[in-house]
């Protein structure tokens, strides 16, 4: 009987993992964006075009067992030459220094991404809002799973603390960043 048990144990843990796949970014159909207030006025919006991620999704459960990324920190692009430089250097992100901005999620519930973001050598707690769109077979018979991030971070939280205070009174670039990723991924 003992044996019965562990055997039903053993099966059932197995198909609690069953659902749960590895899947890589489509980087051609994926964004990691963010915005920030210019002069109190107007959005600003950029994207980072260089990332990857680890990602294990159980669709059945419709949450995620593992999301880990990395961003290149050079590949900040807002369109402008000149503005992304300045974000590249060392009154930004200094990426001479400091390569990457990573992520690893600590855990996942009601739709709330939690795990720790690593920017300028800096690591803090961060929740995401999750919204997962759906999984579907594309035309080669990969699975493919859509989804997006949201959330906002304090720049200074993580020691990016430039700015210039505007002759009316107000500042130049606002402390809070909102980030917005989309992602569709393909099943290894």
């Amino acid at each position: 009987m003992r044996h019965l048990f562990k055997l039903l144990m053993a099966t059932a843990l197995l198909l609690t993992f069953a659902e749960a796949k590895e899947f890589v970014i489509d980087n051609s159909h994926s964004n990691v964006g963010f915005s920030a207030k210019h002069m109190m006025i107007s959005n600003v919006k950029g994207s980072f075009n260089a990332y990857n991620a680890e990602i294990d999704y159980d669709a059945e459960k419709k949450i995620f067992n593992k999301l880990s990324a990395k961003i290149e920190a050079a590949s900040v692009d807002t369109g402008i030459a000149k503005r992304d430089d300045h974000l590249r250097s060392g009154d930004f992100f200094d990426v001479e220094k400091f390569k990457t901005i990573d992520f690893v999620m600590t855990s996942m519930k009601d739709g709330k991404v939690q795990g720790k973001l690593t920017i300028h050598g800096i690591t803090k707690d961060i929740i995401l809002e999750s919204t997962i769109h759906g999984v579907v077979k594309d035309f080669q018979g990969h699975q493919r799973v859509g989804f997006s991030l949201e959330g906002k971070l304090n720049r200074k939280d993580f020691g990016l603390t430039w700015n210039k205070i505007l002759e009316g009174g107000g500042l130049t670039v606002s402390d809070t960043i909102n980030i917005a990723i989309e992602v569709e991924a393909i099943e290894l």
